[in-house]
């Protein structure tokens, strides 16, 4: 039993000296940085950052509507770009039909994207 498994090891070895030398590497450059940066915290850096509430404050606390409304709008334009790849790859296999039928779904959009903006869902006041 010993012997077969004797080669297999071998046929590992270099996926696992890949895997500790990756793992030593990244933790000398994490220990670089740490190192070397400027750790100089100040008002300004600690703040709410894209959130648009404090960190540390109550966790039971009401979240305003306009974040969410904000990420909804944020994930409806990114899956638009998820649309737009494969049309574009097949784009010389699907002709003009797709062409007009891509320009049609990009016009909803669009027109939904301006009425978004008009009635004030991207401003944050």
């Amino acid at each position: 039993m010993g012997a077969i498994l004797h080669p297999v090891i071998y046929d590992y070895l270099p996926v696992l000296i890949f895997g500790a030398l990756s793992v030593v590497i990244a933790g000398a450059m994490l220990g670089a940085s740490l190192i070397c940066g400027h750790q100089k915290p100040y008002a300004e850096k600690l703040s709410a950052y894209e959130c648009g509430f404090e960190a540390f404050d109550d966790a039971r606390r009401r979240f305003d509507v306009r974040f969410y409304l904000v990420s909804i709008l944020f994930i409806i334009f990114d899956l638009e770009v998820a649309f737009l790849f494969p049309w574009a790859i097949s784009l010389s296999r699907i002709g003009a039909f797709g062409f007009f039928s891509m320009m049609a779904f990009l016009g909803v959009l669009g027109i939904g994207f301006l009425y978004e903006w008009r009635k004030g869902a991207l401003d944050w006041d």
